[in-house]
């Protein structure tokens, strides 16, 4: 789990939107759709690493992935989030 003193300060760093924390319910949707392969990150690349968490920006538009409790907060390791919502 990210620390909340870190979450406090961690932006988009696209747009300086704020992020949150999703559900573990999206955390499995996305996941499933990283098994079934096929779902690509902003970047165009194929996601192929499951995720634990992720960060949601306020837009909704993209969530960053968390691995291993570090937050991924790349514009291209973004992941369009608008599908899982």
């Amino acid at each position: 789990m990210v620390d909340q003193q870190l979450l406090d300060i961690l932006c988009c760093p696209e747009t300086k939107q704020g992020v949150t924390v999703i559900e573990q319910s999206v955390v499995d949707k996305i996941n499933t759709h990283i098994g079934a392969g096929g779902l690509k990150n902003r970047g165009g690349e194929e996601v192929k690493e499951m995720i634990d968490s992720g960060l949601v920006r306020e837009d909704n538009l993209y969530v960053y992935p968390i691995r291993q409790d570090i937050p991924i907060m790349l514009i291209d390791e973004a992941i369009p989030f608008k599908q899982f919502t």
